[in-house]
Parts: structure tokens; C-alpha cells; sequence
């Protein structure tokens, strides 16, 4: 099996990151910037394609890395990413091992603040503990992601118009296609603590824009999620703004998202 490892970045010296990421596959790089041009370059015997794009949006750079990819395994990444030295024969190694998984999630050492999950053992992953994974996690079969036609919304995330969730939408997306997706106790490097490019804290837009999020992957049953969401989330999350406030900002974006899908 071949891997390349898909690279979302913003405004990157790409001659220096490979290096920097540590990388040690091929790998296609989507960087943001405000041209378009594309090169190919080596890095310590891998082949190394760059393309600069002036379009603006992680789902929208992670689609046009998957366009642009040819190896059998595609392992998601972002700029602040830095690999375990062998994490590329590790990845193989899993689906060799796991030959009915469609999908494989591995662990990353993340700052505290900014961790949602940590994966102690193998676990598989259904439509309602996907929403804990972040993309840069996930190494997929190529063919298994263009078979199924599935592919990252350009409505979530950095640079789009709603704040984060294009990560569990994608998973829950491969889930519903039928694609198979396993979690496992292996670390393959870490992720360098940076400023978030979407979060400005507890504020009406995020309530709103989790509102949406909601719907897209609730569809009727947003309210009750909705609901759990500021029940068990409160004492973190509900501290500028009470909790009423927040259910009522959650569901002014459960009907936004559902006039969304209406067209």
C-alpha cells in the first residue's frame, strides 16, 4: 500500500514545512494564500506537491487535497501537526491489520484545553461518538471515500460561514455511505498549541452556529441534543451567557439549518 499524508494550511512556507511537520510520506499541500500556482518538490525522497490557493475555507482545502491525491491511504492533516518518527509504517500497519476498516482514527497528544477525545482502546465508531474526532486524526482508503462520493461540507469550519463541525459532519457523512471506521490506542505524533483560526469564545455566534451544526446532524432530533448540550455543558460554556439564553440561540440556528437544507 501506498500513503500520502494531506496537508491544510494557511499562509505556510512550504519549503519549510515538511521539516517542521516532520513528515515522511508523500503528500499534497493546500495552502491558503491569495494566488494560485502549483509546484512539485522533494522532501528527504518523497514527493511533495504544493498548490496555492486563494480560496478561503478548511473544508474547501480538504476536498481539493483529495482531488489532487493518488495513494491508496490518505492520512488528513493540519499545518500545526507533528509526526512520531515511523508514523506512516505505523498507519499501514493498521489497515494491514484491520483489512474491513474503511476509515482509522489514532490518537494525538493535545493541548489539555483543546482535547475532545483520547482513544485507551479499540473502539468502533457510529454516527454518535464520531462527533469527538477531529479530521487530522483520520487516515481513510482513497477508493472507499470516492466510491461512497463523500466529502467535506463548505458550509463548516475555519473560513467558512459556520464556526467549526466539518469534522463530525465528514464522519457522519462515511457513516451513514457505510463505511467502516475504527478508533485506536496509537499515537502517531502531536499537535502544536496555536491560536484558534474560529473560536472567540462563548459568544451568540457559537450557540447559533452549533444550532445549525445540530440540525445537519440531528435533523429531527437537534431540540433534544440541543437541550443535552447546554445541560451537561453549562458550567463551562454557560458562564457570559445563561443557559436559557444559549437553548434559545441553539434553536435560532436549529431553524436556521433547516431552512439551509430546504434550499
Amino acid at each position: 500500500m501506498t500513503i500520502q499524508t494531506l496537508v491544510s494550511a494557511v499562509k505556510q512556507d512550504t519549503d519549510k514545512l515538511p521539516q517542521k511537520m516532520g513528515l515522511q510520506t508523500d503528500a499534497v499541500i493546500i495552502n491558503q494564500t491569495d494566488r494560485y500556482d502549483h509546484r512539485e518538490t522533494e522532501w528527504e525522497k518523497h514527493r511533495i506537491d504544493v498548490y496555492d490557493c486563494a480560496e478561503r475555507g478548511v473544508g474547501r482545502s480538504r476536498n481539493t487535497a483529495l482531488l489532487r491525491a493518488d495513494a491508496d491511504i490518505v492520512l488528513f492533516a493540519d499545518e500545526d501537526i507533528v509526526y512520531d518518527s515511523g508514523y506512516a509504517d505505523k498507519i499501514l500497519g493498521c489497515f494491514r491489520k484491520y483489512k474491513d476498516a474503511d476509515l482509522l482514527l489514532f490518537n494525538l497528544e493535545v493541548n489539555e484545553n483543546r482535547r475532545t477525545y483520547w482513544i485507551e482502546k479499540v473502539t468502533r465508531v457510529h454516527r454518535f461518538n464520531c462527533g469527538r474526532y477531529p479530521t487530522f486524526c483520520a487516515a481513510a482508503r482513497l477508493s472507499k471515500l470516492r466510491a461512497a462520493g463523500v466529502s467535506f461540507s463548505l458550509l463548516f469550519g475555519g473560513g467558512a460561514p459556520y464556526s467549526n463541525g466539518e469534522d463530525s459532519l465528514f464522519f457522519t457523512d462515511c457513516l451513514r455511505k457505510g463505511l467502516k471506521i475504527y478508533a485506536l490506542p496509537v499515537k502517531i505524533g502531536k499537535e502544536e498549541e496555536r491560536e484558534s483560526t474560529w473560536f472567540h469564545g462563548y459568544d451568540e455566534k457559537f450557540f447559533r452556529d452549533r444550532g445549525v451544526l445540530f440540525w445537519f446532524l440531528y435533523r429531527k432530533a437537534a431540540i433534544v441534543w440541543a437541550l443535552r448540550f447546554v445541560i451537561t455543558k453549562r458550567k463551562v460554556m454557560c458562564q457570559e451567557i445563561k443557559p436559557a439564553q444559549a437553548f434559545r440561540l441553539l434553536m435560532a440556528g436549529i431553524r436556521k439549518g433547516r431552512q439551509l437544507c430546504r434550499g
